[in-house]
């Protein structure tokens, strides 16, 4: 029998724990060695706090007094085999008297509502466009923000202005471990983790706990479906009113997810994403993680060399780091109809794959939700669910 693998929670996770420890310590609420917080998801964390101490108080412009607290948090992946597993998080807890007093500075710290996060030691901070961060901010993601946020207003019952600084002593080093210097983030690690929680699974698991999806989804008369990479897709193609009850997440695994497709009887299919996960599979690289198979940037340039770009513009291609950067290229030479061709050659190479079972359509859009192109199939699946293009 398969070992059932073990949850843990994210960097993020142990941020807003941290937070909220010190908000229950300040106020002579912190009863226990662990303190809970909810996921984005709504899961229920019970994280240990391994230690926290009364840091020298802070005095303010106004000639107050403000305590401060620090809260070492120990980050538990679970089975999951994360390079943060075990590493310490230092969470310090500053509270000011008014919202004036948080003013972010460009590269070491970020205001959200009514927080001020800090990256301290061990924390990077984006360097190129093409990330959710804006370049030059701290590399604390959007989910950990609101995390933090959330965390602090169960802890105070309202919001509360104050500060929290961020230290990993070993990010820096483990940085080097994971593709942060190729995405532009230097200084160290980035604060991560979407809902909060780490489910870790086997590959060979992971991939077979997705295809119930695809049979669920038939079963409700979907005998089209909608197939998204990710979380980005998927709140797009919802935004545009394509039925959530037709959506299937593929992650990584979009072949494995295509083939189940075919065997099931699916009829119709629309792969509806980033332009950087379905570019790959436009050139028939259909296991989309950056450490298996990457063409995104190969293939925009290859495409928009054949569409007449010159060579500056390929090699500028070329160059950049994601292919968010890419985009503004082809913008500047005329060439969004690339987006098209691409997106119909995602479809042809998808189809090809599982022999023709399947009709394919591709629709490519940006982080930001903007529609790049698509092909003919698309349009005609898209239309057929009533979609609203945004």
């Amino acid at each position: 029998m398969a070992k059932e693998l073990r949850g843990g929670y994210t960097t993020g996770a142990c941020v807003a724990a941290g937070a909220k420890a010190a908000a229950l310590y300040l106020q002579g609420r912190l009863t226990a060695d662990e303190v809970e917080i909810t996921a984005l998801d709504g899961t229920r964390l019970m994280i240990p706090v391994k230690k926290i101490e009364k840091l020298a108080d802070v005095k303010l412009p106004g000639g107050q007094v403000s305590p401060a607290v620090r809260v070492e948090i120990v980050k538990d992946a679970g089975d999951d085999p994360d390079i943060t597993n075990g590493t310490s998080v230092f969470v310090s807890l500053t509270m000011v008297s008014s919202e004036q007093e948080l003013t972010a500075v460009h590269g070491s710290s970020v205001r959200y509502e009514n927080i001020l996060l800090e990256a301290g030691e061990g924390i990077g901070h984006a360097t190129k466009p093409g990330l959710s961060l804006s370049v030059g901010e701290p590399a604390i993601n959007p989910g950990p923000r609101k995390l933090v946020y959330n965390s602090l207003l169960d802890a105070f019952g309202s919001p509360r202005p104050c500060k929290v600084r961020i230290d990993i002593p070993a990010g820096r080093e483990l940085a080097k471990k994971t593709l942060n210097p190729v995405l532009g983030i230097e200084g160290g690690i980035s604060v991560i983790g979407t809902t909060g929680v780490l489910r870790p699974m086997s590959e060979e698991a992971f991939k077979e706990s997705l295809v119930p999806q695809i049979k669920v989804a038939k079963a409700a008369g979907f005998a089209t479906q909608i197939f998204v990479p990710g979380k980005i897709g998927e709140r797009i193609a919802v935004s545009w009113g394509l039925p959530e009850e037709a959506m299937v997440q593929t992650s990584n695994f979009i072949g494995y997810m295509l083939e189940a497709a075919a065997d099931i009887g699916v009829e119709r299919l629309l792969l509806f994403g980033h332009i950087g996960k379905l570019a790959k599979v436009a050139a028939g690289v259909f296991h989309t993680h950056n450490r298996v198979g990457d063409a995104r940037l190969e293939v925009l340039a290859a495409y928009s060399g054949a569409m007449g770009m010159p060579r500056e513009g390929i090699e500028r291609i070329l160059a950049a780091v994601t292919t968010e950067e890419a985009l503004p290229v082809i913008a500047e030479f005329g060439l969004e109809k690339v987006y098209e061709v691409i997106a119909a050659r995602a479809s042809y190479r998808a189809e090809r794959l599982i022999f023709n079972k399947v009709r394919i359509g591709t629709v490519l859009v940006t982080l930001q939700g903007e529609l790049l192109g698509m092909d003919a199939a698309a349009r005609e699946i898209g239309g057929d669910f009533g979609w609203s293009i945004k």
